[in-house]
């Protein structure tokens, strides 16, 4: 695939190190990092590999990507077999498309206390799920869930929800047979709204207790515990968007719509129309408009829009796709065989490709763009060598 005209990494090269020179005191080592990654990726400074076609000799350098889960470029390939593995787990049933939204307030706080908020999000969301639906009154049934964490808005604001893919039944609670929820419905979304709520809010304050929380700029005074109570007074009475809807096109398009998202944040580069003396332009969707009228271009200055960006880097190790229930990672294959056993129907395909079926699998990693043909590495380029600062005085060998 050829190189876009307008990626994020062009915007970081020619406008990050002075942005970096402005905001040096509000950026975490976490941002620097995925700024540095995103503009060294596929250049020479990761380093490379020279390719060569054996069939019309024509010769290409191809650099290193960066790799970094931020970038609009890489993990591709991760993503595809993200896909593929989650397809492979998809049973003959309904499925059904979740997701919990935080409202603004706690959306707000969270950026500042991600690892603390974010886990929150996930761990309520998938008790909720699993709670109704264990509730005789509602399926009566052990479920599984996918969630996988989305921080951020069309427009890059900062809107941290969960979307999930889930089964619509379970192994009933002696796990002896499969139960079904209701053709078309499977969850009150107002009673996962309220007990989704009641969580949340619980949480959120032993967590305060528990000094987890950070507050900063208009939020300092929540520090104060009387004013952080007072705080969570409207929140136990707003709505919570709750949304639970089978998926038109099958569970299949909403892994395909999940997968997009799974090894990246923010913005593809597919979206960047120009870069300009205005700023950067991109496609959005509005989301409050209708029909034709919700695809609309946005243009930010450049400070904003990475700014905007920066707001989606994750803490260092946090996972954003968690699986639960019986699509936990300890038990997934044995859950997922049991059901397929309980359904009659027949188990995953397993089973180890021949030699001749895998080498016809097996595509060509770098494929020549004049004639088609596989082309070959015939010398690899080092990535370049930073000069380090010299050792403080006085420090450690």
């Amino acid at each position: 695939m050829g190189r876009l005209a307008l990626e994020v990494a062009d915007i970081f090269r020619a406008y990050g190190p002075a942005w970096r020179d402005a905001q040096h005191e509000h950026l975490s080592l976490g941002q620097l990092k995925v700024m540095s990654a995103i503009e060294q990726c596929r250049t020479a400074t990761l380093g490379g590999h020279v390719l060569c076609c054996p069939a019309c000799e024509h010769e290409e350098i191809a650099y290193n990507s960066c790799r970094n889960r931020h970038c609009p470029k890489c993990q591709a390939s991760a993503a595809k077999r993200w896909l593929e593995a989650r397809q492979a787990d998809l049973l003959p049933v309904e499925y059904y498309h979740v997701v919990f939204t935080l409202p603004a307030p706690i959306s707000a706080i969270a950026y500042y206390n991600k690892t603390v908020i974010y886990g929150l999000l996930f761990e309520v969301a998938a008790e909720t799920l699993r709670t109704i639906a264990a509730d005789p009154k509602h399926l009566g049934a052990q479920i599984g869930a996918t969630l996988v964490l989305h921080t951020w808005g069309s427009a890059l604001t900062h809107h941290p929800h969960v979307h999930g893919i889930v089964p619509g039944g379970g192994l009933s609670l002696d796990g002896e047979r499969w139960v079904s929820c209701k053709p078309g419905f499977f969850l009150s979304v107002r009673v996962l709204s309220r007990l989704f709520r009641r969580r949340f809010v619980e949480e959120l304050g032993k967590a305060y207790a528990a000094g987890q929380l950070q507050f900063f700029g208009e939020y300092a005074h929540l520090a104060d515990a009387s004013a952080f109570a007072d705080w969570l007074v409207p929140l136990k009475k707003c709505e919570w968007v709750v949304y639970a809807k089978r998926p038109f096109a099958g569970p299949e398009a909403v892994l395909a719509y999940l997968s997009r998202y799974t090894h990246r944040v923010a913005i593809a580069n597919s979206r960047l129309i120009t870069l300009d003396e205005r700023g950067v332009t991109f496609r959005w969707k509005d989301y409050r408009a209708k029909g034709k009228t919700r695809h609309k271009t946005m243009t930010l200055t450049t400070d904003e829009f990475i700014r905007r960006f920066l707001l989606h880097v994750l803490p260092s190790g946090f996972h954003r796709i968690r699986h639960y229930g019986l699509l936990a990672n300890a038990g997934r294959h044995d859950n997922l065989a049991r059901v397929r056993d309980l359904l009659q129907v027949a188990p995953a395909n397993t089973e180890p490709m021949n030699a001749d079926a895998l080498d016809k699998a097996i595509q060509p990693t770098f494929v020549c763009p004049d004639c088609g043909a596989a082309m070959i590495i015939v010398e690899i380029l080092a990535r370049k060598q930073f000069i380090r600062a010299p050792p403080r005085q006085g420090g450690a060998p």
